[in-house]
């Protein structure tokens, strides 16, 4: 809610005895994938919030899992995640990417800071966790929900997080809840990272055929991916709450996919030309005129569901990560 404490000032304990220590992340606001990929300088700087909590009785390096939040920013949900991820016996880092950037929601407008911006987050999330002592540098994982969900897919891409990490680490796995697929790279080449997706059929924020065309394209790439649909499940179907409807939300289910080359530039696919200059607004408002946008999402979920992804995401973090 926009009354209450950024994240930075809150003081989160889990039930475990996890206490979330603040840890900013430099990261950095690129208006695009190409710039990026390929003109770094001229990106504009920024630090968001996070909160690194690390598992029970921690007993030498743990590995670590990034929690990236969606639309709504960090929710009780996405905390609770957290907290199960450290009884497993990993850190869990829980970023804020709005507090800094002064957004309380990007449920009505998904172009307040580019989804190049929530990709480059992770991969800044990631090299922070690798450069602390009591983190295992070669395993850490992120976890995303809704546009979370598309940054932890596009972070695993090589093409892009090779030209910024360097020689530095990769995630060990990603875990994409419910996540766009409406931009994706068309090399989608995951390299050693292992991938998982899971999303409701009766998602209607975002395509649930466009994810799983996504998984399939990593799965033909030679990518380490599985794919969950899960029937009569809403978006967010991991929340403990009950089914509502968010008015405000806009959506563009049908709209193409666009895709994006080598050096992150987005192919028109009207055209079928690569622009170094556009942006995701560009293809929205494209979407909107072509008739594929609207207004509204449902949220929430039915009985049994939570459980059944919190069972689904376990299973997942314990293979990914040789968690006991």
């Amino acid at each position: 809610m926009p009354d209450s404490p950024r994240f930075r000032d809150q003081k989160i304990v889990f039930a475990n005895g996890a206490v979330g220590r603040d840890m900013p992340v430099a990261t950095a606001n690129p208006i695009n994938f190409h710039q990026a990929i390929a003109a770094p300088t001229d990106m504009q700087r920024a630090t968001i919030d996070a909160k690194l909590f690390l598992p029970p009785a921690a007993d030498g390096k743990s590995p670590a899992v990034i929690v990236v939040p969606g639309s709504l920013g960090v929710a009780v949900s996405h905390l609770a995640h957290a907290e199960t991820i450290t009884n497993l016996g990993a850190a869990a880092l829980v970023i804020d990417p709005f507090g800094a950037r002064g957004v309380t929601s990007t449920v009505a407008n998904q172009t307040q800071y580019s989804f190049a911006a929530s990709a480059y987050d992770v991969l800044a999330a990631l090299k922070a966790l690798a450069a602390l002592p009591e983190i295992d540098a070669t395993r850490i994982g992120a976890q995303g929900h809704s546009r979370g969900g598309s940054a932890v897919l596009n972070a695993a891409m090589r093409k892009f997080a090779d030209p910024i990490m360097g020689n530095g680490p990769r995630l060990k796995a990603a875990y994409a809840a419910y996540p766009w697929s409406g931009q994706q790279f068309l090399d989608p080449d995951t390299g050693a990272t292992r991938v998982r997706a899971v999303i409701g059929d009766r998602d209607d924020w975002c395509s649930c055929q466009q994810v799983q065309g996504h998984m399939n394209a990593i799965r033909l790439r030679g990518g380490d991916v599985s794919f969950r649909l899960v029937p009569d499940a809403c978006h967010s179907f991991d929340r403990e709450t009950g089914i509502e409807h968010l008015p405000d939300a806009v959506v563009a289910l049908g709209a193409p996919t666009v895709f994006l080359d080598d050096r992150g530039a987005m192919i028109d696919p009207t055209t079928g030309e690569a622009s170094a200059t556009a942006t995701e607004r560009d293809f929205m408002v494209y979407a909107m005129k072509a008739g594929f946008g609207g207004k509204g999402a449902t949220i929430g979920s039915k009985a049994g569901q939570p459980a059944l992804f919190r069972e689904d995401m376990t299973r997942f973090w314990r293979g990914a990560l040789s968690l006991t």
